[in-house]
């Protein structure tokens, strides 16, 4: 049986503003990944890995932006701000549920 693999981030649904996508956008911020680097071709385990790093960086800020120092809060809003303007230009609206 063939493992299903992520088709990475900037082919993900709503432009990456999934629980996935998170995961790698997360990912470049604390620098576990290069930005070059969209998950695609990643199994589920491989996420899952990632996820956990990216969840213990995370608790060494109380999970709050507001504690980052200022190199990586500067980096999550570029990061984030990119991932927005790439979404809407996709289609993706904010205020739109997943069932709507």
């Amino acid at each position: 049986m063939k493992k299903r693999t992520y088709m990475g981030i900037h082919h993900d649904q709503h432009g990456g503003m999934t629980m996935l996508g998170q995961i790698i956008k997360d990912a470049w911020i604390f620098e576990l990944i290069p930005e070059t680097e969209t998950g695609e071709g990643w199994d589920l385990d491989r996420l899952n890995a990632l996820q956990d790093q990216v969840h213990e960086q995370w608790r060494s800020y109380g999970f709050r932006v507001g504690n980052l120092p200022e190199p990586i809060r500067e980096r999550h809003e570029r990061i984030h701000r990119q991932a927005i303007e790439r979404a809407r230009a996709a289609g993706w609206d904010p205020s739109l549920g997943d069932d709507d």
